[in-house]
């Protein structure tokens, strides 16, 4: 599934050392289906060359308002025509301040005046200071008010040696954020708590007790949720997954760390997934020292107790959000599924067969609610879990803001 398919970009590149990272950003988005047209300012060249950036988009990189290669010699005009969006990246401070005042005195900063309803994205990049400095920060509220979007900056150690925000974000976040620009913002406005991954239960220091949950369905419907709009949550079990971008990732380990954490937050969320494959028991007498193994003694008596039943607990909640559960079964799913939407007391749960969704990249579900069941196709996670969303979003009431 290519993510910008169709898509065409027009990528500004304006002065600065984080150039040589849009290198990666054009490579990966032309993986994901996007065509690039890029244009450089003059003080762009100095830090990358239009060579480079021509190799990587496989189309003629442009500098020169009176470029002849145009048969109009109208770049910033034709270049803008039909365009999905416009990215600026990295975004000077002195680019932004031209961007503010509609200044157009280069072939990028004219285009951007003439763009009409292209829609312009701007990622940031400066030494602290300077993305600190008054006038800067006066600059990008008179462009949100000109809906300009900025997709960072970051925090972190800079070129310069400093350590501040003003960094520019890396460049699979700036791909991430652009892929989530293009989704349907159908989740604006709430705020989502998801949990994923397993739960691991503790025998001894060195043991436990988890199951084979992989946690990529939770974490594709958490970077769904973001695209979709929504302030996202993420309580994590054990997992080697990289956190979604922009979402903000809780880890825990086992059930009981997990409940705290969705306690803590799930009144002030709108909407609760839980996604985790939640342990029913934890092991009560765990041990404070490595159990050692003896050849002759027997194996050790392990004595378990009942976990909080989360989602059940979030969903009696007076005032609570509202709540979405799932269900893994390995036979007979509809009776199994329902049966468990009914005793959880949750108005949609989602269900799979577990043996064809583990560790997989590919997942079918099957929404479970009282008007009945429908299934949806088999397709990668990160699809289905924007289908997920969207159904999500037809459901959920109104007054849930």
């Amino acid at each position: 599934m290519l993510e910008l398919a169709n898509k065409r970009i027009v990528l500004g590149l304006t002065g600065g050392i984080a150039c040589y990272k849009i290198a990666e950003f054009v490579r990966r988005a032309i993986e994901q289906g996007a065509t690039i047209d890029v244009v450089m300012t003059e003080a762009a060249t100095h830090f990358i060359t239009p060579v480079t950036m021509q190799a990587l988009s496989g189309r003629p990189v442009y500098i020169d308002a009176w470029d002849a290669r145009m048969p109009n010699n109208m770049a910033h005009i034709n270049l803008t025509r039909g365009a999905d969006a416009i990215v600026i990246a990295p975004a000077s401070t002195d680019f932004l301040a031209k961007l503010a005042h509609g200044m157009a005195d280069d072939l990028l900063s004219t285009l951007c005046v003439a763009r009409g309803n292209c829609p312009l994205l701007a990622v940031p990049a400066m030494n602290r200071e300077m993305w600190l400095n008054p006038a800067t920060q006066r600059n990008k509220v008179l462009l949100e008010q000109d809906g300009v979007i900025f997709f960072g900056p970051a925090e972190g150690e800079q070129a310069c040696g400093e350590v501040g925000s003003g960094r520019m974000i890396e460049p699979d976040q700036i791909l991430a954020d652009l892929i989530a620009f293009f989704q349907p913002k159908v989740l604006a406005g709430h705020q989502v708590l998801v949990t994923a991954g397993p739960t691991s239960e503790r025998i001894d220091p060195v043991r436990v007790i988890t199951n084979r949950s992989s946690g990529k369905t939770g974490y594709a419907i958490a970077r769904a949720a973001r695209e979709a709009g929504a302030g996202v949550i993420l309580v994590s079990g054990p997992t080697a997954l990289p956190p979604p971008h922009g979402v903000q990732r809780i880890s825990v380990e086992s059930a009981r760390q997990m409940h705290d954490v969705v306690m803590q937050y799930a009144r002030s969320s709108s909407l609760f997934i839980s996604v985790a494959a939640v342990a029913d028991w934890y092991v009560a007498n765990a041990s404070d020292q490595k159990v050692k193994k003896m050849t002759d003694q027997a194996a050790p008596q392990l004595e378990f107790a009942p976990n909080p039943d989360i989602l059940a607990e979030v969903a009696a909640m007076k005032g609570g959000p509202w709540c979405v559960g799932f269900a893994a079964e390995t036979e007979k799913l509809d009776e199994h599924a329902e049966s468990k939407r009914r005793r959880k007391g949750v108005p949609l749960l989602v269900g799979n067969i577990a043996q064809l969704v583990m560790d997989a990249d590919v997942t079918q579900m099957v929404l479970f609610e009282d008007s009945g069941k429908t299934a949806l196709p088999p397709q990668p996670k990160m699809q289905a879990a924007r289908a997920l969303i969207a159904a999500i979003a037809e459901r959920i009431p109104r007054n849930t803001l």
